[in-house]
């Protein structure tokens, strides 16, 4: 999907955006990386994820899904 590379390239350029959309502060992207996995069950591609750049275990990761139609499932 295309706008799967867009958001991609969006997040891993300003990564404090995701931040500011949850609601956290922008300064909390300085601790994470950003970046994309796919898990091997069947090829299901995670949109993002921002991982911690430290071994603090009080930071959560954050799983990135963007949809942009429709979706009576999701």
């Amino acid at each position: 999907m295309k706008t799967d590379t867009l958001f991609y390239s969006l997040f891993q350029s300003f990564p404090s955006i995701f931040f500011e959309l949850i609601d956290q502060s922008p300064t909390e992207a300085s601790a994470y990386e950003f970046t994309s996995r796919e898990v091997k069950q069947l090829a299901f591609r995670i949109d993002g994820l921002f991982l911690p750049t430290t071994k603090n275990l009080e930071k959560p990761f954050y799983l990135v899904e963007v949809q942009f139609q429709p979706d009576e499932d999701l």
